[in-house]
């Protein structure tokens, strides 16, 4: 049954973004514009820690159960939040986002409970509809930010505090639909339709797999992470940036289940190639900065949802779903850290030379050294 995961995890994305926001802007205030960032870095790094302990936790108490535990944590770290908010100390603001981190963990390794609900031949399509489900977090948790400000100074608390109020409430909402997952068999065992292969036969193409899915998300943060400072510096106000944004959002998840059908219907390798090839067309589109901006980042999204399901479709025990997840978190904290640097060096042009360099080889490879029956199906 794919509602409660479904639901889960578009609560738990509205909880992360909701959070992440807020945090921003007090760590603005009581300690120093300079260090906003730091507390969506933690919350990334949680992410990452957390992928690899919701594995662990799968292989020994089963998917249903570890995706608890994650929603759980992200409970606690909600309620850290709200403390902050309401006087405690900021350091409090690091460890709850660190927290909520390994709740959005559960929240993206949950795909893998929606392919196993399903048949062998709707596996692509199930993951793809937990991955479309964070478009109405992404949607909600904005919007109502706003609204949970007026309810927080209602009850007295510091307007604050709100957002941080709707994190906790919907975090915890994701940890109560989680209550309805069922597992279905072990996740450290290999799915039952895969038959069994060499070593070497496997480890080839969940490599390349792994790769894709790496470098896809590296290149869509790189980007990303310096349009904020372009806009800013071509003197374009928030309203633009906000669409900009949107249409990048839009291009991640709106189009997910035509990525799972065409997974189910064609195997992931054509989708990984895709995506790999539509990254590098979305890289040189970026650096042509007028009408074509805005479709090169909606481009961009939608590459990245395909490099990121084509890859899941590979992946065929928790263990390798958990480190690949963490490794795409932790390369996210170092493009985010690096982009600005290297846009303030040679613009947008030498980050889509920085992409392809990544890239293209990686294309070159899928389509020399693997076959359709190693990756996909």
């Amino acid at each position: 049954m794919l509602i409660p995961i479904v639901l889960a995890a578009a609560l738990m994305n509205a909880a992360m973004i909701a959070a992440s926001a807020m945090s921003t802007i007090l760590v603005s205030d009581r300690l120093s514009p300079g260090l906003a960032g730091l507390p969506n870095t933690a919350g990334v790094l949680g992410t990452a820690a957390g992928a690899l302990a919701v594995g662990r936790w799968t292989a020994r108490l089963g998917r249903a159960q570890a995706l608890r535990i994650g929603y759980g944590f992200g409970v606690a770290g909600g309620a850290l939040t709200v403390l902050t908010a309401v006087g405690a100390q900021v350091a409090l603001l690091f460890i709850g986002m660190f927290l909520l981190g390994a709740g959005n963990a559960a929240s993206l390794l949950s795909r893998y409970a929606a392919a196993d609900a399903v048949p062998a031949t709707r596996r692509g399509s199930a993951m793809s509809t937990v991955v479309w489900a964070s478009t109405a977090g992404a949607v909600a948790g904005p919007f109502l930010m706003a609204p949970s400000q007026s309810f927080a100074t209602a009850l007295g608390l510091p307007a604050v505090s709100g957002p941080f109020l709707l994190a906790l409430a919907t975090v915890f909402g994701a940890l109560v639909a989680s209550t309805y997952i069922r597992s279905t068999h072990r996740a450290d065992e290999p799915l039952p339709e895969h038959q069994p292969r060499p070593a070497e036969s496997v480890r080839t193409p969940l490599v390349l797999a792994a790769s894709v899915m790496i470098v896809g998300h590296l290149v869509m943060v790189a980007l990303m992470s310096s349009v904020p400072v372009h806009t800013h510096q071509h003197g374009d106000g928030l309203g633009l940036l906000g669409v900009m944004l949107s249409a990048h959002t839009l291009g991640m998840f709106a189009l997910a289940p035509l990525t799972g059908w065409w997974i189910d219907r064609s195997g992931a390798r054509p989708v990984m190639l895709a995506g790999l090839a539509l990254l590098l067309v979305s890289a040189v589109l970026v650096t042509q900065t007028g009408l074509a901006f805005g479709p090169a980042l909606f481009l961009l999204g939608y590459a990245w949802n395909l490099c990121y399901l084509g890859g899941s479709a590979h992946l065929v025990s928790a263990d390798q779903e958990s480190k690949v997840e963490s490794s795409i978190w932790t390369v996210a904290a170092l493009a985010s850290a690096t982009s600005p640097w290297l846009y303030t060096l040679g613009g947008f042009v030498l980050l889509a030379g920085f992409s392809a360099v990544l890239a293209l080889p990686l294309l070159v490879l899928v389509i020399r050294r693997t076959s359709p029956q190693a990756v996909g199906r």
